[in-house]
């Protein structure tokens, strides 16, 4: 029982009601709140993870959890960030273009922050392909219900389990794919049908991305669709419950079946990032 710089009995770590939250699938049901604190599970990568937000928390950036320690039953312990992460049936306001921009601009900041720091230390979990690895500890994993509102505007970013050395393009494009979104209307059934490719110009524009950028990110968007089905096959084939539930779920695009939609996208897509 840690908790900074080796104390112990630390306010933090009293006992007290759990409450589960939502979101995630890696640790769905297993992370819960007691007071100001959130309890999750550790794993391989965890000190990885907690030194890049013990950096995070050093020069000053607010949009990150802070790490406490670990508590008597072996699990992380963060500090909680008031607010509400986007969750199914996703509410109005996480879906207008203030709340998309706000996003993009929490990112842009986060990507800031973690410029200075050296990842080489740490062991990480499986990077992204080349070449979108390198560059600086990206988050990884944008997914809506990773990021944290309060009044409409995105405020932190949560669930650092895939963080590792990444790039900004790469962030981008998982943040993009999945917030615009950049798939078919047909599996879009909120009210974002219709609007993914005027809504990627909108991010695009907030992020700040560069013309070079602009025209690497369709592919980008393309390895980071792959890629992140090569996660879910993974760990679905190991048993994981949260992901076998995604895989059986049928709102899972296979891998060659999103690049034949992508592709017939791409000039479409262009003139969007471009216009």
């Amino acid at each position: 029982m840690t908790g900074p710089a080796g104390t112990t009995g630390t306010p933090w770590d009293r006992p007290g009601p759990e409450v589960p939250l939502p979101g995630g699938v890696a640790n769905r049901g297993r992370v819960v709140r007691v007071g100001d604190t959130v309890r999750r599970p550790l794993r391989r990568t965890s000190p990885a993870t907690h030194a890049l937000l013990d950096h995070l928390a050093a020069v000053g950036f607010d949009g990150a959890p802070r790490v406490l320690g670990t508590d008597r039953q072996g699990r992380e312990v963060l500090g909680y960030i008031p607010g509400t992460a986007v969750t199914p049936p996703y509410p109005d306001w996480a879906l207008t273009d203030a709340a998309l921009r706000s996003v993009a601009r929490l990112l842009a900041d986060y990507h800031r922050a973690v410029a200075g720091f050296d990842p080489t230390p740490h062991s990480w979990p499986q990077p992204p392909p080349d070449p979108y690895a390198g560059e600086l500890v990206g988050h990884n994993d944008l997914n809506l219900d990773n990021v944290v509102f309060r009044g409409g505007r995105a405020v932190a970013l949560i669930d650092f389990d895939l963080a590792g050395p990444g790039s900004r393009l790469w962030d981008v494009a998982c943040a993009a794919r999945q917030w615009a979104p950049v798939r078919p209307d047909a599996t879009v059934r909120d009210a974002r049908q219709g609007q993914g490719l005027r809504r990627l110009r909108v991010f695009a524009d907030a992020y700040g991305l560069t013309g070079a950028e602009r025209a690497a990110l369709p592919a980008a968007i393309q390895q980071n669709q792959e890629w992140f089905g090569g996660v879910v096959e993974r760990y679905a084939a190991a048993g994981h419950a949260g992901f076998l539930e995604y895989w059986r779920s049928g709102t899972r695009l296979g891998s060659e079946e999103y690049r034949a939609w992508l592709a017939g996208q791409e000039p479409a897509l262009r003139a969007a990032l471009s216009g």
